[in-house]
């Protein structure tokens, strides 16, 4: 518990941000709609932490996916892999907050503006990590509200009603067969850089035994040679 308020805190200071869409006033804000899905990596090195911002309007599901692959450069492994990552709404709330390797977040949005999310590799000091992420907002409501406004202007018919409805449900549905698809490619990529690192490691390492190994076995010759060396100076018998 003290742990997670202490990690609160550090990701209540100043650090470099990013922001999914530009900023705009509050006459504007009623307009504008922007990116609502974002899929990538990121590093965040040793003790460090990362920061997005990203827009959503009120009554929108948030949805966060996140997946991380440790490294360093010494040894091709690191401590501790868990990440600390917070998202905190346009006031300062906290609306989710978790201390996982691999982790999955959503939740409503209340308010309208720029929602925070941040990425702390406070738990792991001298090594690096890389975090795939997945986020966005979803409006499955828009469409519905949209429809509700225009029924004093336009009849449908129950036939295209229908088919927009099965539309609207298909459309959720494969936004949402999209997440597990990145999640596995999230997994995929993670045990793709595991093997390049365990790679290296093994190969480095075995450079440098092999050198020690020759280097032991010249050392050992030098010796064995010294042995045998007579002083010509010296009478023999």
């Amino acid at each position: 518990m003290l742990l997670n308020a202490l990690l609160l805190v550090l990701s209540s200071q100043g650090v470099w941000t990013r922001k999914s869409e530009p900023s705009l006033d509050e006459a504007d804000a009623g307009f504008f709609r922007g990116s609502d899905k974002y899929d990538f990596a990121v590093e965040v090195p040793a003790a460090g932490m990362e920061c997005f911002w990203h827009f959503a309007h009120q009554s929108g599901n948030f949805y966060l996916t996140y997946m991380v692959r440790v490294f360093t450069w010494v040894t091709g492994m690191a401590s501790d892999p868990q990440l600390f990552v917070t998202v905190n709404s346009p006031q300062g709330a906290l609306m989710a907050s978790k201390n996982e390797a691999v982790g999955q977040m959503n939740f409503q949005t209340e308010v309208t503006g720029f929602y925070r999310l941040c990425l702390g590799n406070h738990n792991n000091q001298f090594g690096g990590i890389r975090v795939f992420v997945n986020f966005g907002v979803i409006y499955e409501g828009f469409e519905e509200s949209k429809r509700e406004m225009e029924e004093g202007e336009m009849v449908l018919n129950s036939t295209l009603a229908g088919i927009e409805e099965s539309v609207q449900k298909l459309q959720n549905q494969i936004f949402h067969m999209w997440r597990h698809y990145n999640f596995a490619r999230m997994r995929k990529g993670k045990d793709h850089y595991l093997l390049l690192s365990n790679f290296n490691y093994v190969t480095w390492w075995s450079a440098t035994q092999s050198l020690v190994i020759l280097l032991s076995g010249y050392l050992q010759l030098c010796v064995l040679k010294r042995l045998f060396r007579t002083d010509s100076s010296r009478p023999r018998c």
